[in-house]
């Protein structure tokens, strides 16, 4: 009897040990963003990584996401995750092109023909021991643990831009995110204006803007359906390359199954999500041309042209960076490595 007495002493002494063990377990992250409900991002990207998380970790990581700007604004999440206000950041490179150029070479023009090809390129350079992560995530104190990339962008365009051909777009002012984006436009002879995209719907419909550089599936996720009048179609403006990085002082801070939790959610989530991004981009450009959108198709002289232009753009991206002391010409070059790896 006081064998029984003492064993069930312990066993209930054990127990009491284990509960704070437990807790202590738990680990809590802020996610934050600047997308709007419902966005193909948010979707198909970030929902999907958090409940990936979630279920990898048995419950014990939880994580509290802000989306739509409740945070903060694209601009500003660098330097939030650097300083811990947020534990994960939506980091969008192009938005805070002066301390990330070096990424600008996913989004350059041209060079990918689908979602799959880009994130699976800039995924392997941006993760652990990477091109870009060595020269570009590591020194902004911050490492991405998945990251995002639509389909290739089209000129998109509303009722103020009549166009059939490539002749009709020069002088039209398009909105664009920076960096690459800018460099196309201006090659081709429009107009960049930077705006972030929640003010793109009032822009556009005021006729402040022609149009925007825009993935088809962007135009619903920001409910511009309805005043898109015309796209072109087939092209390659481009796209925006976003990450979800966490600082390396919190990511030090982690427990190391977490890490390993964070790093294996990342890697699926990085290298799946494409195939639904490239399928909805197919499904969305058939419901705009229901809708009457009418869909701009190049000639090959055309093509010529805006195929050269896309060229000089990568090149002359490269240059500028290589004469301010970065390395441009080098990242062009591991970017293209990584593509023509992915696509074999």
């Amino acid at each position: 009897m006081r064998k029984t007495f003492f064993t069930l002493a312990a066993a209930a002494l054990a127990a009491l040990a284990a509960q704070p063990a437990a807790a202590q377990q738990k680990t809590t992250l802020r996610v934050a963003d600047s997308l709007p409900i419902g966005h193909i991002i948010a979707e198909n990207s970030t929902r999907p990584w958090i409940e990936l998380v979630g279920k990898l970790s048995g419950g014990n990581v939880e994580i509290q996401y802000f989306p739509a700007e409740q945070l903060g604004k694209a601009k500003d999440f660098l330097q939030l995750t650097q300083s811990g206000l947020v534990d994960v950041g939506y980091v969008g490179p192009s938005y805070v092109a002066d301390k990330m150029p070096l990424s600008a070479v996913a989004e350059l023009p041209g060079s990918f023909s689908n979602a799959c090809q880009v994130m699976r390129a800039y995924w392997s350079l941006a993760k652990e021991g990477g091109f870009l992560y060595e020269n570009e995530f590591k020194p902004n104190r911050i490492r991405p643990l998945f990251i995002a990339a639509l389909p290739p962008y089209q000129a998109v365009l509303g009722a103020s831009a009549n166009v059939a051909n490539l002749s009709d777009l020069p002088g039209k002012k398009l909105r664009a995110s920076g960096g690459a984006q800018d460099l196309t436009l201006r090659e081709l002879g429009m107009v960049p204006v930077r705006m972030a995209p929640p003010e793109i719907y009032e822009s556009l419909s005021r006729g402040t803007i022609d149009g925007t550089l825009f993935s088809f599936v962007s135009v619903e996720s920001y409910k511009l359906a309805d005043i898109v009048k015309s796209a072109t179609v087939g092209q390659n403006f481009g796209t925006v390359v976003v990450t979800y990085s966490i600082s390396d002082a919190k990511w030090q801070r982690l427990p190391k199954d977490v890490q390993e939790v964070l790093a294996k959610a990342g890697d699926e989530i990085s290298l799946g999500a494409c195939k639904t991004f490239d399928r909805q981009e197919t499904e969305t450009a058939d419901r705009l041309k229901a809708k009457g959108v009418r869909m701009i198709a190049f000639d090959k002289a055309d093509q010529a042209k805006v195929d050269a232009a896309m060229a000089a753009v990568a090149e002359d991206w490269a240059k500028t960076l290589d004469q301010r002391g970065k390395p441009g010409s080098a990242t062009l070059k591991a970017f293209r490595g990584a593509l023509a790896a992915v696509s074999q």
